[in-house]
């Protein structure tokens, strides 16, 4: 580590310490403790619940930020100790790449700063033109995602799915449930292009394919939704599964129509129509918590709202198959090794993308 490495980390932790605002989160921290002491803090509970989140929120980017500046401090003292010989190069140099580790993660996770972001979520994949080729591509990319949450230690459940004529699927929707997986999935969000020597192409042509991805925070009870029952229209129909299997003998099955947004949803995830009706109230809660989202975000800034509308409804990412890379096409970022990423590792992707955003 050389002191200008050491002078560029303070520089991070400096930036680091106004994009966080610290100084401003430790006077809230202190009104909050304060506010909390007051013996009559738990007559509103939901008010209380609100502050102590808060809180909490707070207090752990605080401790990040001092975490930081006491390994920095550290590798200050290490680097005079090197100088005297008492440490050495080798021990220097892990400290400072542990060090930048660390640095590098909070701020990526800096960048999840909105209420939504701690968010579960819905995502949606649909098949796009192209027939059997499109819907195996969709399958793939269901795949992937179902590894991706798996591997990153949330609840993976699938809430629907249409199977292709031939193979794949047409459409399928899944839930991932835990924190922040909206915030670090939400720029999945588009036109996912696959190339590929086709498996269905008795010539062995190279195929084009494409399938489109959309990701909605999933709302809990803190996020309130209000939905006029009015607005609504119910459909019951029969689950379906691949080959006859898992098919519903009962009307089972559930999908909501809101007709002042014109937002269907369907859930044929469980057997009990009951069941199945609260999932479904909650994927279109969600989806109206998003409609909602995108709509506050036109009025702080129409100019850059659309140009986020557009790259939702346009290619991000292409999977070259037989060429080895995959490369997402806002960020740049790249990699060589397609099998990898179709296995469920995504986070370069997602660390590159929030990063360029931040």
């Amino acid at each position: 580590m050389t002191s200008e490495q050491l002078k560029k980390l303070q520089e991070r932790l400096a930036n680091l310490r106004r994009y966080l605002k610290i100084d401003e989160r430790l006077d809230k921290i202190e009104e909050q403790e304060q506010l909390s002491l007051d013996p009559n803090f738990w007559n509103d509970s939901k008010r209380a619940e609100g502050i102590l989140k808060d809180l909490k929120l707070n207090k752990n980017w605080v401790s990040n930020f001092e975490t930081i500046q006491t390994k920095i401090d550290d590798l200050e003292v290490m680097q005079e100790f090197f100088k005297e010989g008492e440490v050495s190069e080798e021990e220097l140099g892990n400290t400072y790449q542990k060090t930048v580790d660390f640095i590098e993660d909070v701020e990526f996770r800096s960048t999840l700063n909105r209420e939504e972001d701690e968010l579960g979520c819905t995502l949606e994949i649909n098949a796009g033109a192209g027939g059997t080729e499109s819907c195996d591509w969709a399958q793939m990319l269901l795949r992937m995602y179902q590894m991706w949450g798996e591997k990153s230690g949330y609840k993976v459940k699938l809430l629907n799915e249409v199977d292709g004529d031939v193979a794949g699927i047409k459409s399928a929707e899944i839930e991932i449930s835990g924190d922040y997986a909206y915030g670090y999935l939400k720029s999945e969000n588009g036109v996912h292009r696959l190339v590929r020597i086709s498996p269905f192409n008795a010539q062995g042509k190279r195929m084009t394919s494409f399938a489109s991805v959309f990701v909605h925070p999933l709302v809990d009870d803190r996020i309130e939704v209000e939905i006029n029952p009015a607005d609504l229209e119910w459909d019951r129909f029969r689950a379906s599964g691949a080959g006859g299997q898992h098919v519903n003998k009962t009307e089972s099955a559930v999908r909501i129509r809101h007709l002042p947004s014109g937002v269907v949803v369907e859930c044929q995830q469980e057997r009990s129509q009951h069941l199945n009706r609260e999932k479904a109230m909650q994927m279109l809660k969600s989806r109206l918590y998003q409609l909602e989202l995108q709509r506050q975000f036109e009025e702080r800034d129409k100019v850059e709202a659309q140009k986020m509308k557009n790259e939702w409804g346009s290619q991000i990412r292409s999977y070259v198959l037989d060429d080895r890379w995959v490369k997402d096409l806002r960020s740049g970022y790249k990699v060589n090794n397609p099998d990898k990423v179709l296995d469920g590792d995504l986070d370069g992707f997602l660390k590159a993308y929030l990063m360029m955003n931040k």
